[in-house]
């Protein structure tokens, strides 16, 4: 355990998380729409899903490292601020009507799970630098 979580390997891409994340999203709509559930709170998980991972592309842009010391204490707030934003969104969509926040919850925390188990999975079975 101490050697692969030592061990250096290169940032994979999050192409595959992405779409992994995505695709929850999508296969959530015919459930959504057989067993009645509310299609606002499937549409707020979409919207937040989508708007959470145009914000990693575009901070993915931007250089990090040593040398970008103002950038990378940027991305690495921004990153921090769209879990927390997520949280609010939902927290505050709950308590005004509990059926929309319930149902867009389950729909984000799924996607996201599955996106953090693809990139964890991509990340460690990957080449060691």
């Amino acid at each position: 355990m101490n050697g692969m979580l030592s061990t250096p390997r290169p940032v994979p891409s999050r192409r595959v998380p992405m779409l992994a994340g995505a695709g929850v999203v999508v296969l959530a709509l015919p459930v959504f729409l057989v067993a009645h559930f509310s299609l606002s709170g499937w549409a707020l998980a979409a919207v937040l899903w989508a708007a959470g991972e145009a914000l990693a592309a575009w901070l993915g842009k931007l250089p990090t490292g040593a040398d970008h010391l103002r950038t990378s204490g940027l991305v690495a707030l921004a990153h921090s601020f769209r879990g927390i934003g997520v949280v609010i969104v939902l927290a505050i969509v709950t308590l005004a009507n509990r059926p929309v926040g319930i149902a867009a919850l389950a729909v984000y925390a799924i996607a996201y799970s599955l996106s953090l188990g693809v990139s964890l999975l991509e990340y460690f079975g990957g080449e060691k630098l």
